[in-house]
């Protein structure tokens, strides 16, 4: 199974850039894994918040493969405690998932139709964190979680 953190911006900042390629790197002990940025769209200070959506949906939704596992990390999804994040990376280990991909979307967040193909919606927290932090906080929580799968010292109850 393949593990896959996309997002939708610039590219990291680096008061972040460290820490997620090191995550990264620590979460490939387990499972391949890998970031895609996905570059702002050329002209979207001119498009409306509905039409930047639109655009944005259509480039996730024309780079989705039809058994691709999307997770949208969503404020409205549902929240994991780490050792449920953990069962449910294993759920699609154990059920041959070829690719999970994790979705941080645009700043207005997706078009209805991302979100309607998303497989599961993931809030983080119920607290609005800036997009970079995001791909921080979600890769860290992707290591916790393999961690935990594989009872190491790295997570603390």
């Amino acid at each position: 199974m393949k593990l896959q953190l996309w997002s939708i911006g610039k590219s990291h900042e680096a008061y972040v850039k460290m820490g997620v390629e090191d995550f990264t790197k620590r979460i490939n002990n387990y499972f391949p894994s890998d970031w895609t940025i996905l570059p702002p769209q050329k002209n979207a200070a001119t498009l409306s918040e509905v039409d930047l959506k639109r655009k944005e949906g259509e480039v996730i939704l024309n780079m989705l493969q039809k058994d691709d596992y999307l997770v949208l990390l969503d404020e409205r999804g549902k929240s994991f405690t780490s050792e449920k994040l953990a069962e449910f990376v294993q759920q699609r280990a154990n059920e041959s998932t070829k690719n999970v991909i994790f979705l941080i979307g645009g700043a207005f967040g997706v078009d209805e139709a991302v979100s309607k193909r998303a497989n599961y919606k993931w809030s983080l927290s119920q607290l609005v964190f800036p997009h970079q932090l995001v791909r921080l906080i979600l890769a860290e929580q992707v290591y916790r979680a393999c961690t935990i799968l594989r009872n190491e010292k790295y997570h603390h109850v």
